[in-house]
């Protein structure tokens, strides 16, 4: 009778848990845990800046820095998932997502984790978007990375006997608001990135002059990458596994062109390559890694160099979400007068299943996007106004002409007037 009572079975309005036993005819109470949720039962949800639970399946989210892709993959990205990103044919484009995905979580005060082979992580952080903030977001924003004391300045007085009450929360509140908009035109300020934590894996200075050489060094990448990230997240504690460093935080986890010959990947070179395992190897380790830790992990990759189709699928099987890009640049749509207002389309190819048997697919399939001056935005493909115009005063113009081949002989008939009039 203890336990069920232990479990929530006797939660009373006043919180407080009645119990069965019973001490000189009368009733007791025990207060309840704090391990217990609001309604008794199980753990309550972790509170942190810049993520939400589902409203689907309680998996805590993370914005990914584009509220549009946000809504098409259910809410945001759920933590402890990975993100593939498949490159659009000259990289343009993509380059964007990683970079919105970062600075979402600058502005949250997540931890990040930027790894690449072409770029140094300090050069990718400085090239960040600025957020457009208003003066509720620019207060939110210096409240994050500049925390106060809550006690410190008190305004309002309230009567004594409720000083010393503990406070309620309904609910897991985030102390700031999820997702935000993106200036591409502006650079993300000195200030922002001076308070933000960050580590940074340039694959160039962690590999040995001796082993570029060598056939080991293909993998040595991928190996020298999956320590660096294991080592992060047990030595900060974003696991849980140490409760004196255990972090109420995120790590967001950013990889740039992954799998391309700069990693000294020869999928993309040939199709019958002896080492095509290593890169789903990496994958699979990178999952087991993220889903027992607070992060969450963004992947760009050039899918379309990949030589061979079943590689592409393993990748694809071995990543939670993927969201490809297709690029008008160098393609007969970049003339097509049907896509005259978008720069690529965006396809949803992938959405997880978190504690469910079916994912949340989005009904509308044709999604195109376009980079702005400031904005890069995804809209739902529709036909112009403008084409149909276009048509109907083609279709005019032809009846017109076809009038006038046939004015001198039906002129005379209709009194000099150069159409007929039915």
């Amino acid at each position: 009778m203890a336990a069920a009572a232990t479990c929530g079975a006797g939660v009373l309005s006043s919180g407080f848990v009645a119990s069965t036993t019973r001490q000189s005819d009368t009733t007791s109470f025990q207060r309840r845990s704090k391990a217990s949720g609001a309604d008794g039962g199980g753990p309550r949800l972790l509170s942190i800046a810049g993520t939400r639970p589902s409203v689907r399946n309680g998996q805590l989210l993370v914005s990914t820095g584009l509220p549009a892709l946000d809504q098409l993959l259910g809410g945001g990205l759920a933590v402890g998932t990975v993100l593939l990103i498949e490159e659009d044919k000259y990289n343009m484009y993509s380059p964007l997502l990683f970079k919105y995905f970062l600075a979402e979580g600058i502005v949250n005060g997540h931890t990040l984790l930027v790894a690449s082979a072409k770029e140094k992580p300090a050069d990718i952080l400085q090239e960040l978007p600025a957020p457009q903030l208003d003066d509720n977001g620019k207060k939110e924003l210096d409240d994050i990375h500049n925390p106060q004391t809550p006690d410190t300045d008190v305004n309002m007085k309230i009567a004594w006997r409720y000083q010393f009450l503990p406070k309620m929360q309904v609910g897991p509140v985030s102390s700031s608001r999820f997702g935000h908009y993106y200036d591409v035109s502006k650079r993300i300020s000195q200030e922002l990135l001076g308070s933000s934590k960050w580590h940074g894996f340039f694959l160039p200075e962690h590999i040995t002059t001796e082993l570029k050489g060598e056939s080991c060094s293909l993998s040595r990448g991928y190996m020298k990458l999956l320590e660096f990230i294991q080592n992060i997240i047990y030595t900060e504690g974003f696991d849980g596994s140490n409760p004196q460093k255990k972090q109420k935080n995120i790590l967001r986890i950013g990889i740039q062109n992954l799998g391309s010959p700069l990693w000294g990947d020869y999928i993309c070179c040939t199709e019958n390559c002896d080492n095509s395992l290593r890169l789903t190897k990496f994958l699979y380790i990178l999952r087991g890694l993220l889903r027992t830790s607070l992060s969450a992990c963004i992947i760009t990759m050039p899918t379309h160099l990949i030589q061979n189709r079943a590689i592409t699928t393993r990748v694809r099987n071995l990543s939670d979400t993927v969201v490809g890009l297709e690029s008008f640049i160098g393609s007969e749509s970049e003339t097509n007068p049907f896509y005259k207002d978008y720069h690529g389309l965006i396809h949803i190819r992938k959405i997880p299943r978190l504690n469910n048997l079916t994912c949340d697919e989005w009904d509308v399939k044709d999604l195109a996007f376009k980079l702005k001056r400031k904005l890069f935005t995804i809209e739902r493909l529709h036909l112009p106004p403008d084409l149909s115009d276009t048509v109907s005063r083609s279709s005019k113009q032809d009846l017109a002409d076809s009038a006038k081949l046939l004015g001198p002989g039906c002129g005379m008939m209709a009194g000099g007037k150069k159409h007929l009039d039915f």
